[in-house]
């Protein structure tokens, strides 16, 4: 009796050890065991409305999300502010909010860039957890001025700039956008985009390296963002996400360009190294793709590591959002679960189309923290306000029954 007693409470206590917490996430180069995360705890899906298009502030829309998790635990959700209408140009502002309890509350609305009337847009933001005793959040930006107000009005160098802020405090406030433009911009470049989504700190290779995908190229700095530079890698895409492989090898997995995207409806990926390059993309016939941004993100690296990817599962439409984790780097993607329960390809039935352009970041509590795009009026999107949703979901409920490696 005293053998079966003992081993009742050992269970119950390896169980407690093991299930997800609301605890700071540990040191990135100290993975937790992510196996006994994904398969003793419950499934977990929530949602909620986070940046709320047309009944929010001043803004008419909210597009293009960024998130990104400090050291101490906390969710920075950044997005594009659109004043007036949910088109791409005009007068947009990079606007944000913060959570300290793993998305279940959430920060008033701020402003990281929003001087004058022209775009600030395409935030992408990167966590530097070696910088100080807080970390350092950067969040690059594209800017163009008020009088470009198409892409047609994107006629010279400079048209589209680069720009960077950061904060020291968890997101509570912000520097001054600094114009990065003269030494990350290259030469001959009109039209220009960061990210957008997120970038990543390196742990296997060059530790501590912050690279933001961009445009043509990856824009990285190996001293806490002392200094930047950008290596050019081939053309062809034009929405880009990045993510670390076991090895300290990087992939690209992009939007195709339109030429491109015609050929072939799928993802295009490319893997390399910052000083080797990359080589020509090639497609990822796993990954359908409407020509929409997606979102990738190494989620641990211990043994089943785990990469996860979220993006619209359609050739033709932003919907069907289906988050999938890879096993093997990015080469296979077997477990797969659409976010939403309902049909949101069916656009003649429904009036509010949920899927479009997402980021993610892992929680402090183990789970996926993921920003979607909303259109609130599926059959008038010309002048239909946007909105963000903020999800939650862990490992269990994304496996659904489904066993690991």
């Amino acid at each position: 009796m005293r053998f079966q007693t003992l081993y009742i409470l050992s269970s119950i206590l390896l169980q407690y050890a093991c299930t997800e917490k609301s605890t700071p996430a540990p040191d990135p180069l100290k993975p937790e065991n992510g196996k006994a995360v994904a398969t003793l705890a419950a499934p977990v899906h929530t949602s909620m409305l986070l940046f709320n298009g047309g009944n929010e502030s001043i803004y008419h829309s909210f597009r293009i999300p960024s998130i990104v998790k400090t050291n101490n635990g906390t969710l920075i959700a950044f997005a594009e502010g659109r004043r007036w209408s949910p088109s791409d140009w005009g007068d947009i502002n990079v606007v944000f909010k913060r959570s300290t309890d793993n998305g279940a509350t959430w920060s008033a609305l701020g402003e990281v860039a929003a001087s004058g009337a022209g775009t600030w847009g395409n935030p992408t933001a990167v966590y530097d957890w070696k910088k100080g005793s807080n970390g350092r959040v950067w969040v690059f930006m594209s800017w163009n001025s008020a009088d470009k107000a198409a892409w047609s009005d994107i006629k010279a160098w400079g048209d589209r700039r680069v720009f960077a802020s950061y904060s020291d405090d968890h997101g509570v406030s912000w520097s001054a956008p600094q114009d990065l433009t003269d030494s990350l911009l290259p030469p001959g470049y009109k039209w220009d985009a960061m990210g957008p989504g997120i970038g990543i700190q390196t742990v296997a290779d060059h530790p501590g390296r912050l690279i933001i995908p961009a445009y043509g190229r990856n824009i990285y700095s190996d001293d806490n963002g002392t200094t930047w530079k950008y290596q050019l890698i081939p053309g062809g895409t034009d929405e880009g996400t990045i993510v670390e492989l076991l090895d300290g090898t990087l992939v690209r997995n992009d939007r195709p360009g339109t030429t491109e995207w015609n050929a072939a409806k799928r993802r295009r990926k490319s893997v390399g190294t910052i000083a080797g390059g990359f080589p020509a993309w090639t497609v990822d016939n796993a990954l359908n793709d409407p020509k929409c941004e997606g979102s990738i993100i190494r989620y641990n690296t211990d043994a089943p590591a785990r990469i996860i990817f979220l993006n619209p599962n359609s050739t033709s439409q932003r919907c069907n959002m289906t988050v999938r984790i890879s096993y093997d780097d990015g080469n296979t993607w077997p477990v797969s679960r659409p976010v939403f329960s309902w049909n949101t390809c069916d656009y003649a039935s429904i009036t509010i189309a949920k899927g479009g352009y997402s980021s993610m970041i892992k929680t402090a509590d183990y789970a996926v923290a993921a920003l979607i795009e909303i259109n609130e009026d599926v059959h008038n999107s010309a002048t239909s306000n946007k909105s963000i949703e903020f999800h939650k979901f862990n490992l269990a409920w994304i496996l659904n029954g489904t066993p690991e490696p």
